[in-house]
């Protein structure tokens, strides 16, 4: 049987918003990625941007967002943090399981979770 051995965020330049050089945007795509090393994507609608300087943006601030924006999502009025995570997780296990992949929400919490910047979007911020 198939397992999900860890989650990946891909993490590049969103070329809908990459004409204002002044404009950090970014998209961020989350994998499960398997056993047998094959990838399913989990989320692609991901992403972010703010107003502040290519060059002042840590690569370790990136991969903390990133993290953040794949989820799970903040709770709208009325639900707790709980709740939304439990969805978020079995919203997770049911994009795997229509794909074949059996898998339990909070074993999918607790795996390791990698972040992949594109040399593109790598070569336009700080490393240090």
């Amino acid at each position: 049987m198939t397992a999900v051995v860890h989650l990946e965020t891909a993490v590049d330049l969103d070329e809908r918003a990459d004409s204002d050089p002044r404009r950090v945007s970014v998209s961020a795509t989350l994998s499960a990625v398997l056993d047998n090393g094959r990838r399913i994507t989990l989320l692609d609608d991901r992403g972010w941007g703010s107003t502040g300087l290519w060059e002042m943006t840590a690569v370790g601030e990136i991969e903390d967002t990133a993290r953040t924006v794949v989820g799970p999502d903040e709770p709208a009025e009325g639900q707790t943090h709980e709740e939304v995570a439990a969805a978020h997780w079995m919203h997770l296990v049911t994009v795997l399981g229509e794909r074949g992949v059996a898998a339990d929400p909070d074993a999918l919490r607790m795996l390791p979770h990698a972040v992949v910047l594109s040399d593109r979007l790598r070569s336009r911020v700080r490393t240090a």
